[in-house]
C-alpha cells in the first residue's frame, strides 16, 4: 500500500458546515434593481478578494430574537442572523419601526450592539422594533464545497433597503464596495473584472432579471441553491473547477481538475484514480459535448499521481491527446503516455464568448517540469501545485528545487494583471498578489529558521524539524524533513552551511 493511500485513509472527513446567513440588499426600480456588494479583504482566511454580500455565522443568541410570520424556529433564527449581520456590517436596520429612529439613534443602537452592552434581541425590544419574515425573501441555501477548510451552510435572503438608510462598510471584512446595477455587476464578472463565488454570481444574475413575483422560484431554479453539493465551480467565466477526491496529502482531500474554455475547452489535471469521481468528470464533459462544445486536449501541470490518476479513462472515452512539459513526460514514461510536449511561452487560444488565451509558463520548483498557465486579459493564473488554496507546498529534493521555486514565485509576482489564482488544491484565491507574497515570506522564514537551527547545533533534517517546525504535527515530520533537505541544499549552494563527513550539516562562519 502506497504512502499516499495510507494518508488518504487516515484523513478526517470534511468539516461540518456551520449555519450562516447572507443578505442580497437591493434598491431601486424592480425592473432594473441595484445590489450592494463589497470585496472581502485580501488577508481574510475565507474567500479573500472575493466580492460578496453582508452576512456571517449564526450566533446562539439569534434564536432569542422574535420574528413575525416566520415558518418555523429555524427560519426565524436565520432571519435574525441575517438582520443582525446586515446591521453590524453595513449599519442597515431592516426592522419594522426603524423608520421612526433618527440617524443618530440608529448609530447609538449600533454602538450598543457592537460594544456588547445589549444583545440584538434586547435592542429590538427596547426600541419597540420587530423583524418580519415578509421583509426577508428566501433566495436559496448553498453549502460550501468540502475542499474548503472553512465551510458554511448559508441561507440567502433578498432584502429591500429601508428608506432613508444608506449602507456603509463598517468592518474590516470588506475593503471596498457599494451599490451597482445587478446587470452591470454580472457583466463586470463576465469581463473578468472581479471574483465571486457561484452563489453570489447566481444572485446578481437572478436579481438582474427583475424583482418579480417569482423571484424566489428563480433563485431556487438551480439545485445548488437547494443544498445540493457544488461539484462544478465557475469562479470566472470559462474557468470551471471540478474538485475530485484523490489520494493526495493532507490537509487537502481533493485535487482540482480545471475545465477551461467557453466553446472548445481543455481539461487540466484529471487526477482522480477512483471510478466514481472519474464518472463525475466524464458526465460533465459529456454534458458540454451535448451542448455543442468540444474537448480539445488533456493538459498536465506535473506528474504527481493525484494529478494524473484519471488521464487514461478520459483519453479512452473521448479520444483525447495528452500534453505536458518534456520533463514531466519523462517522469511519466511507462505510466501515462504524453502525446505532445508543451514549451515555455506556448499560447493556447480558446475561442468563445468570452475567448480565453492561456500562455504556458515553465515554473519549476514543486517539480522540475511544472507548468503554469496565464491569461492576461482574464487575470487568471493556473498555478498547479506551486501555489494552492489550502495547506502549503512540499519541495522534495528528489523532484523539486527551492531556488527554482522562489524564482517561479517571483515570475508570478511580475505578471501584469492578477484577478484569480487557481491552484491544484483548495478554493480559488481572489487576492493572488497577497497570496504569492505570503508564500514567499513563509518560504524565506522557513529558510531563516532552518539556518538558525543548524547554527544552534542541529545537524540532520530530523534535528532541524524538531527545532524549527514546532508548528507542524508530528505525523507530518517525515514530510517536513524532506522539505528541510531541499532547503539545506540551497543553503549549501549559498555557502551558508556545509555537509561534513557522515552527512551532518554545520553552519559556515
Amino acid at each position: 500500500m502506497s504512502e499516499a493511500i495510507t494518508l488518504q485513509e487516515k484523513r478526517p472527513a470534511p468539516s461540518v458546515p456551520k449555519d450562516a446567513a447572507a443578505v442580497v440588499l437591493v434598491r431601486g426600480d424592480a425592473r432594473e434593481p441595484e445590489v450592494f456588494w463589497a470585496r472581502r479583504g485580501a488577508r481574510l482566511a475565507f474567500q479573500p478578494g472575493f466580492y460578496a454580500f453582508p452576512g456571517g455565522q449564526r450566533d446562539e443568541a439569534d434564536a432569542e430574537v422574535g420574528v413575525e410570520n416566520a415558518d418555523d424556529s429555524e427560519a426565524a433564527s436565520m432571519i435574525a442572523c441575517a438582520a443582525r449581520e446586515l446591521f453590524e456590517e453595513l449599519g442597515v436596520l431592516a426592522a419594522r419601526g426603524a423608520e421612526s429612529l433618527t440617524k443618530g439613534q440608529r448609530e447609538s443602537v449600533l454602538d450598543d450592539l457592537t460594544s456588547g452592552r445589549m444583545s440584538f434581541a434586547e435592542l429590538l425590544g427596547h426600541y419597540g422594533l420587530k423583524l418580519d419574515a415578509r421583509d426577508f425573501r428566501p433566495a436559496g441555501r448553498w453549502v460550501t464545497p468540502p475542499f474548503s477548510p472553512r465551510r458554511f451552510d448559508t441561507h440567502f435572503f433578498v432584502v429591500r433597503c429601508p428608506a432613508k438608510q444608506e449602507p456603509r462598510l463598517l468592518t474590516e471584512e470588506f475593503d471596498e464596495g457599494g451599490w451597482e446595477r445587478a446587470s452591470e455587476a454580472y457583466e463586470r464578472w463576465r469581463r473578468f473584472e472581479l471574483m465571486a463565488a457561484p452563489p453570489v454570481i447566481h444572485a446578481v444574475r437572478t436579481v438582474a432579471g427583475g424583482l418579480t413575483e417569482d423571484l424566489t422560484e428563480r433563485f431556487l431554479s438551480v439545485p445548488q441553491a437547494r443544498r445540493e453539493p457544488v461539484r462544478r465551480i465557475e469562479f470566472l467565466p470559462g474557468f470551471v473547477c471540478v474538485p475530485l477526491r484523490t489520494p493526495t496529502k493532507p490537509p487537502a482531500t481533493t485535487t482540482n481538475c480545471y475545465v477551461v474554455g467557453t466553446s472548445d475547452f481543455v481539461i487540466f489535471d484529471p487526477g482522480s484514480p477512483y471510478e466514481d469521481e472519474q464518472e463525475v468528470l466524464s458526465e460533465f464533459v459529456r454534458e458540454l459535448q451535448d451542448g455543442g462544445r468540444r474537448p480539445l486536449e488533456i493538459v498536465l501541470t506535473h506528474q504527481h499521481p493525484d494529478h494524473v490518476g484519471g488521464v487514461e479513462r478520459l483519453r479512452e472515452e473521448f479520444g483525447l491527446t495528452v500534453a505536458a512539459h518534456r520533463l514531466t513526460a519523462e517522469e511519466l514514461e511507462g505510466k501515462v503516455r504524453v502525446d505532445r510536449l508543451i514549451k515555455e511561452g506556448e499560447l493556447m487560444e480558446l475561442e468563445g464568448d468570452p475567448s480565453i488565451r492561456l500562455r504556458a509558463m515553465h515554473t519549476p520548483g514543486h517539480t522540475r517540469g511544472h507548468l503554469s498557465f496565464y491569461d492576461e486579459r482574464a487575470g487568471a493564473l493556473l498555478s498547479g501545485d506551486n501555489v494552492v488554496g489550502v495547506g502549503s507546498v512540499l519541495i522534495d529534493p528528489e523532484e523539486g528545487n527551492v531556488r527554482d521555486y522562489l524564482a517561479s514565485l517571483e515570475r508570478y509576482r511580475r505578471l501584469p494583471r492578477l484577478v484569480a489564482l487557481f491552484g491544484g488544491h483548495g478554493p480559488a484565491v481572489g487576492s493572488p498578489s497577497a497570496k504569492i507574497d505570503e508564500y514567499v515570506s513563509h518560504r524565506l522564514k522557513r529558510e531563516r529558521d532552518i539556518l538558525a537551527a543548524v547554527r544552534a547545533g542541529a545537524g540532520t533534517p530530523e534535528e532541524v524539524v524538531a527545532q524549527a517546525y514546532t508548528d507542524v504535527h508530528p505525523k507530518m515530520h517525515a514530510l517536513a524533513a524532506r522539505a528541510v533537505s531541499a532547503h539545506l541544499i540551497k543553503l549549501e549552494e549559498d555557502g551558508l552551511v556545509r555537509r561534513r563527513e557522515g552527512g551532518r550539516f554545520t553552519a559556515n562562519t
